[in-house]
């Protein structure tokens, strides 16, 4: 639904004066800022503790961290109209994310995308995240449809064995197409990627 993090983090990095991948390696390479970061996405830890602790690892002010590092991300232009044609259409369309919080920064509030969502699963709120099976089971029982009647949608190739494993339709995000490729699936009328649209 919004452009990738990794621009954003890339440009907040260069700001900081910090290396380019330096937000991806401390989330993702180090041990510490990974445990730390799991345990937010499980909402097991406030935001406003994580941005401490993780500035912290990084020799960066903990003030908004998540937000300022958020700064760039955006709303997809064009899987904001496959949401809102999903709907007109009676297409149950469902939010099925993992999160990082919702204070001081709110991903769905600050992109705008939270009130496209006829149903909203956030790992954070639920305990359990993706690619945990469970979290898929769950979005499904809550749309009321079968595996074989959904798309999923991921930027992130993990995460779409476990929703194929429900029969779910796995899309993975990767460019410009990606709302056009889920219009076909869904029988909807193309949707043309922005001129502005940047992955």
């Amino acid at each position: 639904m919004t452009t990738p993090i990794g621009q954003s983090s890339r440009a907040w990095c260069a700001s900081e004066g910090l290396p380019a991948d330096a937000w991806r390696r401390t989330l993702e390479d180090d041990p510490a800022g990974r445990a730390l970061y799991v345990e937010l996405e499980l909402g097991r830890m406030p935001q406003t503790e994580w941005n401490q602790r993780t500035a912290a690892l990084m020799g960066v002010s903990g003030e908004n961290l998540m937000g300022r590092a958020h700064g760039g991300v955006r709303a997809v232009v064009e899987m904001v109209e496959l949401a809102q044609r999903a709907r007109s259409a009676g297409i149950v369309v469902a939010l099925l994310s993992n999160s990082y919080g919702f204070d001081p920064y709110n991903p769905y509030a600050t992109t705008g995308v939270w009130d496209l969502f006829d149903v909203r699963v956030i790992s954070g709120v639920e305990g359990v995240a993706k690619p945990d099976p469970v979290i898929y089971q769950r979005t499904l029982e809550r749309m009321g449809l079968a595996g074989s009647e959904c798309v999923f949608v991921d930027d992130h190739r993990p995460n779409l064995a476990p929703a194929e494993s429900l029969g779910i339709r796995a899309v993975l995000a990767d460019g410009p197409s990606t709302a056009a490729r889920v219009a076909r699936l869904l029988d909807l009328d193309p949707v043309e990627p922005s001129p502005a649209a940047c992955y």
